[in-house]
């Protein structure tokens, strides 16, 4: 359900703006009017967005989606027959736009020691990381994810050892709130990424003040990762959705599953938190995604450059299920999806 756009609550943290004028990382000046366009085609903010220009890695993507094979996001996600050209595109799909946020952020964290925002609100950070919590520990005692408890059980009591096993990282981190969450949780071998510097700063700072000076943080860009490792857990909240808000948001999806899917260890998991994609866009999406990789592989051209890659990369493993819920246009609909796939 990518257009449609839910009207703000008067809680929501991560719905409030603030009117100023700002510089981008390119010099450009960005208005009030600018950015408010910007906020109002997307009801819940990420904190993540990409640009590329890798040519050959943007062709290949290009051919990709020319050939049939994955459609585009908005071709998942929209609930009318024309989507809407606001929710396609937006500045917020623009690494400038991030840049000069969280320049913004850095500034009034170091004047006034503010935080800064919360991507999709506090709420959906506490739901997210304590199902995630029990999920890993699920998986590390070679259980089957029947119906997880999103928020506690007794699996959370009794396994927290198994935590300090796990590695974690979190692409487009932002502030890194979400790993100084993760890491009160009891995981311990936490890495965050973004790729505005300013983000990065902010997080470090933000984590040193608050005691979590163990959590590593770089600057990287997920479509051109530069990680040499591989994690047994990668969480996503919100970089997809950037992503997607990109004029060539549907070449650079694709991108981004090709790159998430050498991050993400065999055995371990992806979980993407989502507002602008329900869980049964999101599994599509992966399903579109292996039937792609598969059949590249199948191709004998491609069969050498493909070695060991004949399996599907990912597949679904379990979603939140505490989420509200509306009704839309006769289908059940939520303000945010959180989704886990198990990667293969």
């Amino acid at each position: 359900m990518a257009g449609f756009r839910i009207p703000p609550e008067e809680s929501d943290v991560s719905l409030q703006q603030q009117p100023l004028t700002r510089v981008t990382g390119a010099g450009d000046l960005v208005s009030d009017d600018e950015r408010s366009v910007a906020a109002d085609s997307w009801s819940i903010k990420s904190d993540y967005g990409s640009t590329l220009d890798d040519e050959q890695r943007h062709a290949d993507a290009a051919e990709a989606l020319s050939s049939g094979n994955f459609r585009a996001a908005s071709d998942y996600s929209s609930d009318k027959e024309e989507p809407d050209p606001e929710a396609v595109s937006s500045m917020l799909g623009f690494q400038s736009y991030w840049d000069s946020a969280y320049a913004d952020e850095l500034a009034n964290f170091r004047e006034h020691g503010h935080a800064g925002e919360v991507w999709f609100g506090v709420d959906v950070m506490d739901v997210v990381t304590s199902w995630t919590k029990s999920l890993c520990i699920e998986i590390s005692q070679g259980q089957l994810p029947n119906q997880v408890d999103d928020t506690t059980s007794e699996l959370i009591e009794q396994g927290d050892k198994y935590l300090s096993e796990w590695s974690v990282l979190d692409i487009g981190t932002g502030n890194g709130l979400l790993l100084q969450e993760l890491a009160k949780l009891g995981f311990s071998d936490l890495t965050g990424t973004d790729y505005s510097e300013g983000a990065i700063d902010l997080a470090r700072n933000l984590a040193d003040r608050d005691g979590f000076s163990n959590i590593k943080f770089l600057v990287d860009d997920v479509l051109q990762t530069k990680m040499g490792r591989q994690f047994q857990l990668v969480v996503d909240k919100g970089t997809l959705d950037a992503i997607g808000l990109h004029p060539d948001g549907s070449i650079k999806r694709i991108m981004y599953w090709d790159s998430v899917s050498k991050l993400v260890a065999p055995g371990g998991i992806l979980v993407i938190t989502s507002c602008n994609s329900t869980k049964d866009e999101l599994v599509q999406e992966v399903e579109t995604y292996n039937q792609r990789r598969i059949k590249v592989t199948q191709d004998p051209e491609n069969a050498k450059d493909q070695e060991g890659c004949g399996d599907p990369p990912f597949r679904y493993y379990s979603h939140v299920r505490t989420y509200p819920t509306f009704m839309f246009g006769g289908s059940v609909g939520s303000r945010v999806a959180t989704v886990a796939f198990l990667r293969n």
